[in-house]
């Protein structure tokens, strides 16, 4: 077996939720992960990020569900967010099981073993397959996100653990509120369809999750009310948050975003991130 074997991976990070579309609606946005894996002979992890440099690494996690790492050296860099609910730890699962899965051509089926790995599909469903997803049980559907939708991200400077966020959401919900959220969910998916702005903007309210964790960052659910006002369409909590997906037509994203920078200054960055049609990439070296 010759060494040097090389591939670079690169997953964009994703925005779960999306509103009303909690454990179910995700889109792939532009920041992404990129992984060189290179098969050197023995073990490491070469990275700048705050985060482990042994197995317990997430990217080689992922790569060790489908081959032990003994023989890999893994250089990782990432525009994504840690601990921001922007799918980091997704895009690191999904970038090692490709690594792995293209280094010994064993044509595995990715997402099952990325849910496995993250307790749900709807950021890795994104990262793998780009674009928006809609998550059905084990059924993933996707499609291309409209023309003249747009996306920046409200980074708060503290994150929030994901468990706690988890933990931070009730055993049940009232019957008005399931209703509530399954027309918000209806009417967004309409708008998407059809690249009507007016519906999307119209569909992206919820009380089944973001009200419950509103206690965790506050300045970021303020946000979310005040977002039309700063001339978006709207803004959701990304995934677990506190980060904030706030949506706008291209024509208004500069406006928006200056407008972003002045109510953010101080707790939060303010990154442009247009929706990803390209999901995760795979190449050889």
């Amino acid at each position: 077996m010759s060494l040097r074997r090389r591939r670079l991976v690169r997953v964009p990070g994703s925005s779960a939720n999306l509103g009303p579309g909690f454990d179910v609606l995700a889109a792939a946005i532009a920041l992404h992960l990129e992984v060189e894996v290179q098969e050197t002979g023995s073990f490491g992890v070469v990275t700048e990020l705050d985060v482990p440099r042994d197995r317990s690494n997430l990217v080689v996690r992922g790569f060790e569900r489908l081959h032990s790492a003994d023989a890999f050296e893994f250089r990782i860099s990432s525009e994504i967010p840690l601990s921001g609910g922007l799918g980091s730890s997704a895009a690191a699962v999904v970038a090692g099981l490709l690594a792995a899965d293209h280094l010994f051509e064993l044509d595995a089926d990715v997402l099952p073993l990325a849910t496995e790995l993250e307790g749900h599909p709807d950021n890795a469903a994104a990262a793998l397959e780009g674009g928006f997803v809609v998550c059905q049980g084990t059924r993933v559907h996707r499609f291309e996100p409209p023309m003249g939708l747009e996306a920046v991200i409200v980074v708060p400077f503290e994150g929030v653990a994901t468990e706690a966020a988890r933990a931070a959401l009730p055993a049940s919900v009232p019957l008005g509120d399931a209703v509530f959220n399954v027309a918000e969910a209806a009417t967004l998916m309409l708008g998407l369809a059809g690249a009507n702005l007016d519906l999307i903007s119209s569909g992206l309210h919820d009380r089944l999750h973001q009200p419950h964790r509103a206690h965790l960052y506050p300045r970021s659910v303020e946000l979310l009310e005040r977002a039309p006002a700063l001339g978006a369409l709207g803004a959701t909590i990304s995934g677990a948050g506190p980060s904030v997906l706030v949506w706008c037509h291209y024509e208004q994203t500069g406006a928006v975003m200056e407008a972003l920078e002045r109510d953010a200054s101080g707790w939060a960055r303010v990154v442009r991130a247009p929706f990803e049609s390209q999901g995760a990439d795979v190449r050889g070296l």
